[in-house]
């Protein structure tokens, strides 16, 4: 049956990618948005857009019931889920095949069959991929159970994915609180709360085998992607080809990924991930039933697009491409782009982008959920784009995806771009002796070395940037103005410029045109703008070139951005100019706790009275998908509990005040 209209049941970064191949191949595209994401990037570019309502994730991106009627009233022939969400729940795809729609994915049969990770290991061991032992049950029961293996083990979400609900357990000790806590996100994030307990293997590779299979019985695979770079079981940078895999590995990996899809009759694409150890040994690990966040690499290694492929898959027609056919050929990296605040242990950073810029580099493809200033969500995962350089070599490679972090621009909000420089600038990194541990072994190291890098830039070239950028840019673009032909010139025109909670003194001698002169702490400055480009500026300081990406914050400071480091600039003698927001926030809130982001508080460990201790945990705050406790600084009593489960707060909201125990 041929596709004319589709329904994308999701919504941003994988949404707008979609629509791209419905672009190319005259599809047409119905976006579907909850309330509060009715400004989103998907929904403008989509021809039809239908809104879900208000209310949780179940209420509407999650609510099939919606997206089914929604699907038949638009005219949409068929849905495709993306990743994440409803993309892996055997129920939707029965629910569209009930009501006459394509399902752009594999059936509710092997969905259900590969998306419970206990049944997925027995199927893959039964097509004779090798599987690591486990057991599977409640918190209860595993508990029990549990001296039949041997620690570390990893407490997984048996119906999970995407690194949601896992974690390591080296000790007896902390395997109650890690089941149960797995078992509550289980519940939330798949409304299955069993959980599965295997051995660990301690620093494995992550690799993963992408395959497409039709329905007439030819399954293929299209390599492997080598993602091991992870933080919290979230992979964050992965590459093809993997630069561990020896070929007689690679060949034997991907005949036991189309092995296990033939064996299961499995159609669309799909993913099979293995853990292999250091001597190249490989365990199948799950089968992920959709498009992978990752698949951009490997459509740029094969020159095939995985979104075309699956709507063809779809619409019933036979692989266009052999086994012998498909080849790999240069070399591809993503890095996943997070809302995110690397110094404060990675927590969620939503809020307002105020500024974005992307890079436009040869051989660079950036797929994102924003085109410009945008409301990044605290109810949806934190990625907010993805960055993908490829060449003909890994170094190569290496080098753009390098370059090209250090051109990308996103300011109002904490991400992970340094972050993500920080790793592949990294030694064991460029030398590939990485494992899934490389992000616990060498975060803090990586995270000192970024902020030496911060503290050594050249502030006077910051202060330049905001100065040009508060005085003249206003006017540079501006032929009308009285200030573009004569200049301005005022005597002892002085004020305070602050960053980093420390004030500089400035004196301006002489405005004019594109140039400004000035003293800086006593010290003589000459700059000219040579280039504004939204926010793109280019200048001469002291006969020396400097760039820099420049944004106003809504208070009236400015952001400068010098290779990756952004600096806060304000000036005393301009209205919103606050000295130190937080500390003042500090001392006017002694013993309050506040929460650290926007978020929904989804358990309540403590009333007023209780005593606890330093480190006990006081209630835990959900935001983009992951779960945050809040301690207690040090011993103290409950003296107020202002919030119950299933609040809604933001960083305003005081959530606990504790008095000290001497009071």
């Amino acid at each position: 049956m041929k596709i004319n209209k589709l329904l994308i049941a999701n919504r941003g970064e994988i949404a707008l990618r979609v629509m791209r191949s419905l672009r190319r191949l005259n599809i047409q595209s119905v976006a579907v948005y909850a309330e509060n994401d009715k400004h989103s990037a998907h929904v403008a570019m989509a021809d039809e857009a239908y809104s879900l309502g208000t209310g949780t994730l179940k209420d509407t991106y999650l609510n099939i019931e919606k997206l089914i009627s929604t699907s038949i009233r638009s005219g949409a022939q068929a849905i495709h889920p993306g990743y994440g969400f409803l993309s892996e729940n055997p129920l939707f795809a029965e629910a569209c095949a009930n009501a006459g729609l394509i399902f752009v994915g594999p059936d509710a049969q092997n969905i259900r069959l590969m998306g419970h990770k206990v049944a997925a290991r027995e199927t893959a061991s039964s097509f004779g991929l090798p599987v690591t032992s486990g057991i599977t049950g409640d918190p209860a029961s595993l508990l029990s159970q549990a001296s039949a293996l041997s620690f570390p083990l990893l407490v997984k979400a048996a119906a999970g994915g995407g690194g949601k609900g896992m974690r390591i357990v080296r000790a007896a000790a902390e395997l109650k609180n890690a089941l149960e806590t797995t078992a509550r996100e289980a519940l939330n994030y798949f409304g299955d709360e069993t959980v599965y307990l295997e051995t660990f293997i301690e620093n494995p590779r992550h690799i993963e085998i992408q395959v497409l299979a039709d329905h007439h019985g030819h399954v293929v695979h299209l390599f492997e992607r080598e993602c091991s770079i992870q933080r919290r079981y979230q992979k964050i940078i992965e590459e093809s080809p993997s630069p561990s895999l020896s070929q007689e590995v690679r060949h034997e990996m991907g005949e036991a990924a189309v092995r296990l899809c033939k064996g299961i009759g499995y159609k669309n694409a799909g993913t099979i991930e293995f853990l292999v150890d250091s001597k190249l040994h490989y365990y199948f690990l799950e089968m992920n039933t959709r498009i992978q966040v990752e698949h951009p690499v490997t459509e740029i290694v094969t020159g095939i697009d995985l979104v075309e492929q699956q709507l063809l898959i779809a619409e019933g027609k036979a692989l266009p491409f052999t086994q012998e056919e498909i080849k790999q050929t240069g070399h591809a990296l993503e890095c996943r782009i997070y809302a995110e605040d690397p110094g404060k242990n990675f927590l969620p950073s939503p809020g307002k982008i105020q500024y974005y810029d992307e890079p436009v580099m040869n051989g660079l493809r950036i797929d994102s959920s924003v085109t410009g200033p945008s409301d990044i969500s605290a109810s949806y995962d934190p990625m907010i784009a993805k960055l993908i350089a490829s060449g003909s070599t890994r170094k190569e490679t290496l080098a753009l995806a390098v370059n090209a972090l250090k051109n990308y621009a996103i300011h109002g909000i904490k991400t992970n771009l340094p972050f993500l420089k920080g790793i592949l600038e990294h030694e064991l990194f460029i030398k590939n002796a990485i494992s899934t541990t490389f992000c616990d072994q060498t975060a803090d190291l990586i995270l000192q070395s970024l902020e030496y890098e911060r503290e050594k830039t050249d502030k006077s070239a910051v202060f330049a940037a905001a100065l040009l950028k508060n005085i003249l840019c206003r006017d540079l673009n501006r032929p009308d103005s009285v200030w573009h032909h004569i200049g301005y010139w005022r005597q002892d025109m002085q004020f305070e410029i602050g960053c980093d909670s420390i004030q500089h003194q400035v004196v301006i001698n002489e405005i004019k045109h594109s140039h400004l002169s000035y003293t800086l702490d006593g010290m003589p400055f000459e700059a000219t703008i040579i280039r504004e480009d939204k926010g793109r500026l280019t200048f001469v300081l002291n006969e020396q070139a400097a760039f820099a990406f420049v944004s106003n914050t809504e208070n009236g400071d400015t952001t400068v951005q010098q290779c990756l480091h952004q600096f806060e600039v304000n000036r005393a003698d301009q209205l919103g100019f606050l000295a130190d927001h937080g500390q003042q926030q500090e001392s006017a809130n002694q013993g309050s706790l506040f929460a650290p982001m926007p978020g929904k508080v989804i358990k309540v460990h403590v009333k007023t009275g209780m005593k606890v201790e330093r480190g006990t945990v006081l209630l835990v705050v959900e935001a983009m998908k992951m779960e945050n406790n809040l301690v207690a600084p040090s011993p103290a009593i409950v003296d107020l509990v202002n919030v119950k489960e299933g609040d809604m707060v933001d960083t305003k909201t005081q959530l606990v005040h504790l008095k000290d125990i001497e009071e």
